[in-house]
């Protein structure tokens, strides 16, 4: 008879330490079998050379060194998650299935279906807290329901911290409890229809001397004064337990930006009718432009508002864009060009290496005044001012638009004041209740 195991389910959390769920799994008493799997429902709609599916590669690579290191071995499966635990269930005898929680609609509703066919067969799923210090319901106003500002809930928020929810999870410290087996080849790229490109992926770690001075070297996108660690809080391969602590001992406004992440996981969870549709649904009825050739400019970084358009070389050059850039940027499609938010989020979920469904469609509806605790409609960004404001010397701009004082550079698409006007006519028609 085969030795009864559990699944640890490998999901948003690609790390051996200080892992909540791994802890759990490792915990039980029987042989733990690691396992990821790659969507196809999520994958098909990738580019090829997709860096993220990349850096999930790569990281999970790393993984497997450590694990046959200790004689045990990674189970990566590319097939729809119930199939995978269909063939999981046939292969193994399975006792328990563990993972992280995961709060997207869409996570929501695999999990649903993978528990009701585990509970079918005697098979627990258990899924525990990990990607954020609180969630849910944990930090509600008084009368229990949920905050929708953001300063409200980041001051409720500092009140119920205590040092304790810091404390890591000693997961790597029982990893002798993994399934001993001979090493498992990963699936292939190529054998998932993809194709690594040369990318250098942010550290994992960032030092105490750039957040000492995170407050006041942020905003300047030519200033090495970020984190750049978004990617690892999206994928997991750093605890935010571990983060927090950090910020805790070096900055509060470091500290708010991380806050301000569990804000957005809070309300998605709470108003997951944010992913399809305005968080104030009056916005629903604004008639964007969705002016075709506008738009292309904006995707290729060639409106003629030099700040916009590095935001956007930089973004599809490397997968990132500094997050003063991506206000400005989001504001200027939103607000400039009168195209639909949500168009914008698509991009920015096609080329972010950080994309997270919660922190981008926060960010997008603040920008377009459509969110919770967003900026007033009639609060358009002037690209101008905010280029000398934060590039002054056009330091960042020059990097990405070489071009700039020749004549190839091409001429504003649009006219800040007469785009703005349009703009607060068009929002204030749309929030009257007027058609166009």
């Amino acid at each position: 008879m085969q030795t009864p195991v559990t699944i640890f389910w490998f999901r948003r959390d690609l790390r051996l330490d200080d892992n909540h769920g791994l802890f759990k799994a490792l915990q039980l008493g029987l042989p733990v079998l690691p396992v990821f799997i790659f969507d196809p429902s999520i994958l098909q709609s990738l580019p090829k050379n997709d860096r993220r599916v990349a850096f999930i590669h790569e990281t999970l690579n790393a993984l497997q060194q450590v694990l046959v290191g200790i004689g045990s071995s990674l189970e990566v499966v590319y097939d729809a998650p119930l199939v995978a635990f269909q063939k999981l269930c046939a292969q193994y005898t399975v006792q328990h299935v563990i993972a992280n929680h995961d709060y997207e609609p869409y996570a929501q509703e695999r999990d649903k279906a993978i528990k009701s066919y585990l509970a079918d067969r005697g098979i627990s799923f258990e899924t525990f807290k990990d990607q954020v210090i609180f969630e849910k319901n944990e930090i509600v106003k008084d009368d229990t329901t949920p905050y929708t500002v953001f300063t409200p809930y980041s001051k409720k928020w500092k009140a119920a911290f205590t040092k304790s929810l810091t404390h890591p999870f000693a997961s790597s410290a029982l990893i002798h409890n993994f399934i001993k087996t001979a090493a498992k080849e990963i699936i292939s790229l190529s054998a998932m229809n993809f194709e690594k490109e040369a990318t250098v992926f942010p550290a994992k770690h960032v030092g105490n001397e750039l957040l000492q001075t995170y407050s006041e070297e942020r905003d300047f996108p030519a200033k090495n004064g970020t984190s750049k660690l978004g990617i690892h809080l999206r994928f997991g391969t750093i605890s935010i337990r571990q983060l927090v602590a950090q910020a805790l001992a070096t900055n509060e406004t470091f500290l708010n930006e991380l806050i301000w992440r569990e804000f957005y996981q809070m309300i998605l969870w709470h108003f997951p009718h944010v992913v399809n549709g305005a968080f104030k649904p009056k916005y629903n009825a604004i008639k964007w432009s969705d002016k075709e050739t506008h738009f292309k400019a904006w995707c290729e970084g060639k409106t003629g508002y030099p700040i916009v358009d590095a935001g956007m070389r930089e973004l599809v050059a490397t997968g990132y864009m500094h997050n003063r850039v991506r206000m400005i940027v989001a504001s200027f499609l939103t607000k400039h060009l009168l195209i639909d938010w949500k168009k914008g989020a698509d991009f920015f979920a096609l080329h972010l290496l950080d994309f997270d469904l919660a922190a981008n469609n926060g960010g997008w509806q603040w920008a377009a005044g459509c969110g919770c605790d967003a900026a007033p409609y009639f609060r358009v960004f002037n690209p101008y001012i905010q280029t000398i404001k934060f590039d002054k010397e056009h330091s960042y701009i020059k990097k990405w638009i070489p071009e700039l004082d020749d004549l190839t550079y091409p001429a504003p698409i649009v006219i800040h004041e007469e785009a703005r006007k349009k703009c607060l006519e068009v929002y204030a028609k749309a929030l009257q209740g007027e058609s166009l």
